[in-house]
């Protein structure tokens, strides 16, 4: 076996243990309207779906830049309505030259421009 392979001992911390400050958690309850980080990139937005009406606003997000994320869950048993939200943001994602994919059987990826989606798997062997 080479030698940059082989474990190497582990040694004892300088420090006692005593002295480790615990780690800080963030309380996400405290934060509703969302953390801001400074950054002007695209968010990812996470939305439900209940009827065709709701596209225009939820397509606003995909139109200022964010990645959105659809939960169609309440219109997935009509098949009518839930073609046209399927082809109208299809025709957002055309405009903006994103993409659009659905992942499992109830939920839909709409991307902005210079975000694609691999439609491969990765499998790790």
């Amino acid at each position: 076996m080479p030698t940059f392979f082989r474990r190497r001992p582990i040694k004892p911390l300088d420090k006692p243990a005593s002295n480790v400050e615990p780690r800080k958690y963030l309380d996400l309850n405290d934060y509703e309207g969302g953390i801001e980080l400074g950054g002007s990139g695209p968010m990812v937005r996470i939305g439900e779906i209940y009827r065709f009406e709701e596209v225009k606003d939820l397509s606003e997000y995909v139109y200022n830049g964010d990645i959105l994320i659809i939960d169609y869950t309440p219109v997935a048993e009509d098949e009518l309505t839930l073609r046209r939200i399927i082809s109208e943001l299809k025709n957002v994602a055309k405009d903006v030259d994103g993409d659009v994919v659905a992942i499992g059987k109830n939920y839909l990826f709409v991307t902005p421009s210079g975000i694609k989606i691999d439609r491969n798997k990765i499998r790790v062997k």
